[in-house]
C-alpha cells in the first residue's frame, strides 16, 4: 500500500507535483485509507471511520478525479456513497461497537 515507486507515479501528478505539501497529502490520504479502513472491518468507532472514508474519497473524487463520479473508474465517489449509508445504518449487532457501547438496560 504504501509502495515507494507507487507513491512516487502519485507525486508526478499535476496537482501534487506543484503543491509544498504533495508528500504529505499523499502519504496521509493513504495512512487515512488504511485506519478508516481496519476501524470499519473491526466495526470500531464506525462513523468516525465512515467521516474520514467520505472526506478522504470526496477529496479523491471531486479534485483528484476532476468531479468524473459515474464514468472512467471512478470508484471512490461509490465509497463516499457508502460512507453515508453506514452512517445512516450505524453499526451492525456483531460491531465491536455494539459490544463496548451497549447500553445496559
Amino acid at each position: 500500500m504504501f509502495d515507494t515507486t507507487a507513491m512516487n507515479e502519485y507525486l508526478k501528478w499535476d496537482m501534487f507535483k506543484d503543491s509544498s505539501l504533495g508528500k504529505t497529502l499523499v502519504y496521509g490520504g493513504k495512512a487515512f485509507e488504511l485506519i478508516a479502513g481496519i476501524l470499519l472491518v473491526l466495526g470500531l468507532l464506525t462513523r468516525i471511520a465512515c467521516i474520514i472514508i467520505i472526506c478522504t474519497l470526496a477529496y479523491i473524487a471531486f479534485f483528484i478525479g476532476h468531479g468524473k463520479i459515474w464514468y472512467e473508474d471512478q470508484y471512490p465517489f461509490l465509497f463516499v456513497i457508502l460512507g453515508f449509508i453506514f452512517i445512516f445504518t450505524g453499526p451492525g449487532s456483531f460491531s465491536l461497537d455494539h459490544l463496548v457501547f451497549k447500553s445496559k438496560n
